[in-house]
């Protein structure tokens, strides 16, 4: 006989807009958790549709920036622990067992669990260079956090001591080469914007500089070459975004001095 689990104490918190192709994949997993709130923000593809269909907490919100935007969906959270999640990520079963071995221990002592990152593209797992490892701070106490104040690559500080599960979360984060270049040129807009605004100013040099070396770190240092074809061409797309931001910041600094 099949012995049903208590839901896991975590509230499950996704940011959402137009994201209609990948949350039945992203629900299918979430089986095991207490609490399920989905921020959407301006969606028009038939998300909210699908969000009504299953069980979770649905909230309708303006959009602002990342961290406003996702500290007011943390707040939303009604059990002790929260789990950010996008919809391009799924939590496998291998996830939900070990997270449920870890929460039958003591926990009384540990704040946040960091979990690993795997992207999946191209058809293929990416287990090298920039996108592996990823580890990021994904669940965490809903007592113990605050979260910085940019527009783009919101980070979470804990309180606490924090542990790291072994499975990986899987991570399908873009479509095709179209999205992803799509994607870069949005949180290029972002990463831009912030910095303009910090009054930061770089060389004419420091868009190669910084290109040469990211390449080098991500297709040498952390064996994107072991990729192949894939690595290859992920560590080129790196070191043009990188080239991309620093030569229109050094361009916004001209304009301003101009």
């Amino acid at each position: 006989m099949k012995i049903e689990r208590p839901t896991l104490p975590i509230s499950v918190c996704i940011l959402c807009k137009n994201e209609a192709d990948r949350l039945e994949r992203c629900f299918s997993g979430l089986h095991a958790f207490s609490e399920i709130i989905v921020a959407d923000t301006g969606s028009t593809d038939g998300s909210l549709e699908i969000c009504r269909k299953h069980d979770v907490n649905l909230v309708e919100d303006e959009w602002v920036n990342f961290s406003v935007n996702r500290r007011k969906l943390f707040e939303r959270a009604t059990q002790p622990w929260i789990l950010w999640l996008d919809a391009d990520e799924i939590v496998n079963q291998t996830l939900v067992d070990e997270l449920y071995k870890l929460f039958a221990t003591n926990l009384d002592p540990v704040s946040g669990i960091q979990v690993n990152r795997m992207v999946y593209f191209e058809g293929r797992w990416v287990k090298h260079g920039a996108w592996f490892p990823d580890w990021c701070m994904r669940i965490f106490r809903s007592d113990s956090w605050t979260m910085s104040e940019t527009s783009v690559h919101e980070a979470l500080e804990i309180s606490g001591s924090i542990v790291k599960v072994e499975t990986c979360l899987e991570h399908y984060s873009f479509r095709d080469w179209a999205d992803l270049k799509q994607r870069s040129l949005f949180y290029e807009s972002l990463w831009l914007k912030d910095k303009v605004e910090a009054h930061k100013k770089v060389s004419r040099s420091s868009a190669y500089t910084h290109a040469v070396f990211v390449f080098m770190k991500d297709y040498i240092l952390k064996r994107g070459f072991m990729d192949g074809r894939l690595g290859l061409k992920i560590a080129v797309h790196r070191a043009h975004e990188v080239w991309r931001k620093y030569h229109l910041l050094y361009q916004a600094g001209k304009t301003k001095q101009a």
